[in-house]
C-alpha cells in the first residue's frame, strides 16, 4: 500500500460537526457539507483549498467497532488563527503529530472498501501503532463524492 509519513504541527479547522455513526455517516456527512460548503466565502483566514472531512472518535478500535459506533464528525478547512469563526460555525484543532497520508482514487464505495482492508489488514500488519486523535480526509477544492475520479489523501494518525 503506497503512503508516506508526515509529521504536522497543530492543525487549526473552522467547520461544521455532527454526532454520526458509521450507519448515518454518508448521509451525515453530505448533510453536514451542504450546509457548511456554500459558506466557505464567510472564513477570511482560511489556509489553502482543501476541505477536510474529519473523524474524532472516543477510542478508534477496529475490532470492537460497529455499525452503530458514533464518533464528532467534522467538514472544515484549515485555518491560520481561531480569532474569526462566522456565526454557526465552531473551531477545532487536530493535535500535531505523525500521519500515515495514503493517496486514494476512487468512488465512495471503493472509499469503504479500502479504508476497510487499511485498517482491518494492513494496519494491523503493519509497524505502526494508532494515535488516539482525529483521522481526516485532505480532499481537493471541487470534490464531489459521487464522482469514480476523486483524488483525495487518508491521513491517519500514528504514534
Amino acid at each position: 500500500m503506497d503512503y508516506q509519513k508526515v509529521t504536522t504541527k497543530d492543525i487549526l479547522i473552522i467547520g461544521n460537526k455532527s454526532e454520526l455513526s458509521f450507519l448515518t455517516n454518508v448521509e451525515g456527512t453530505g448533510s453536514l457539507a451542504r450546509q457548511f460548503m456554500p459558506r466557505l466565502q464567510e472564513i477570511t483566514n482560511r489556509v489553502g483549498t482543501y476541505s477536510f472531512s474529519i473523524q474524532k472518535y472516543n477510542t478508534f478500535d477496529i475490532k470492537t467497532m460497529t455499525p452503530e459506533t458514533r464518533f464528532e464528525k467534522w467538514i472544515g478547512v484549515v485555518v491560520s488563527d481561531l480569532n474569526s469563526i462566522p456565526e454557526n460555525m465552531e473551531s477545532l484543532i487536530i493535535p500535531g503529530g505523525d500521519f500515515l497520508v495514503f493517496p486514494f482514487q476512487g468512488s465512495v464505495s471503493n472509499f469503504i472498501e479500502f479504508w476497510q482492508q487499511l485498517h482491518n489488514e494492513w494496519l494491523p500488519n503493519s509497524i505502526y501503532q494508532l494515535d488516539n486523535r482525529p483521522h481526516f480526509e485532505k480532499l481537493p477544492a471541487g470534490y464531489n463524492p459521487m464522482r469514480v475520479d476523486n483524488q483525495e489523501e487518508i491521513w491517519i494518525p500514528i504514534k
